[in-house]
């Protein structure tokens, strides 16, 4: 079990605790599958429910927040019946925009490991307006289940009633959607490859400034971000936060980080290379590599 398990891996269940140890093993980032899902309700005898609540405490350890030390896990069902954990981050020195909300580390996590459809957000605290806009922005949003401790369960369109979001502005393709936008350059260069991937999967419906962040650590291993818009605009997720939190899951520090990329589209209507030049300088050396690319028509 990872060390950093240790403390809240007590404020489990023993019997949740126990059949959990062994998925918290050196390569667990806060994804537990369908199967595994169904192993541990076994095991411990809870109800799904019951079982998404008790495990906020392993996603709150996820967390990194220098400014508030205020630690929030969330927890996001996709359709598959896959859970992912997420946690919030925030950068320190740098202005509070750049926070990541539980919520949105979650979500963004399912998204980046392929999942087309959240139905259930499982949180330690109630999600604040931010993340509820944030939420609205998904595949069939309002009816998005948001369970928290010891209240009753109720959709996102209890908490967020006579929304405005992306049908609003005549989008009919919400976030999480299959979509991919071709992005055209040629490179051999593994990181912008996977950059560019990941860029052409963004979801820049507003702006149309498409855009992805690629982190190296000193051993290879690479994490990404992709750029996540918002109806209301302010909750958008820039793609270095994205990339952040993902490091952040895996249990890596800033300190490893030995090679950073942002690739965006040159025909959106705004740059994000200020924003990510500005997140990253708050926690890392390693000079920005910025790349321009056209999408195809």
């Amino acid at each position: 079990m990872q060390d950093r398990f240790v403390k809240s891996i007590t404020q489990l269940p023993e019997s949740l605790a126990t059949a959990l140890i062994p998925m918290l093993n050196k390569d667990f980032a806060g994804h537990i599958d369908a199967q595994q899902l169904s192993e541990l309700k076994a095991a411990s005898g809870l109800g799904e429910s019951e079982l998404l609540l008790a495990l906020l405490p392993i996603a709150a350890t996820l967390a990194n927040p220098p400014i508030s030390e205020f630690y929030v896990g969330a927890i996001a069902k996709g359709k598959s019946g896959d859970i992912y954990m997420g946690a919030n981050l925030e950068l320190p020195g740098e202005s509070l925009n750049h926070s990541v909300h539980a919520e949105q580390s979650a979500i963004s996590h399912a998204w980046l490991s392929g999942e087309q459809q959240i139905v259930d957000i499982i949180v330690n605290y109630s999600p604040c307006g931010h993340c509820r806009q944030f939420m609205n922005e998904l595949v069939q949003g309002q009816k998005i289940q948001i369970h928290l401790p010891e209240q009753d369960t109720h959709p996102l369109s209890h908490y967020l009633p006579y929304a405005f979001g992306p049908t609003d502005l005549n989008v009919t393709s919400p976030l999480l959607t299959k979509q991919q936008t071709e992005l055209e350059m040629e490179s051999d260069d593994p990181m912008v490859i996977e950059g560019l991937d990941h860029a052409s999967l963004s979801y820049a419906p507003y702006t149309k400034s498409f855009a992805a962040v690629v982190l190296e650590t000193k051993d290879g291993e690479t994490y990404c971000g992709r750029y996540a818009e918002s109806a209301a605009f302010n909750p958008s997720m820039m793609p270095m936060q994205m990339a952040f939190s993902c490091l952040a899951r895996h249990n890596r520090e800033y300190n490893e980080i030995n090679r950073a990329i942002l690739i965006e589209s040159g025909k959106g209507q705004i740059s994000l290379v200020g924003s990510t030049l500005n997140a990253l300088r708050s926690v890392s050396d390693v000079e920005l590599e910025h790349i321009v690319v056209d999408p195809t028509e």
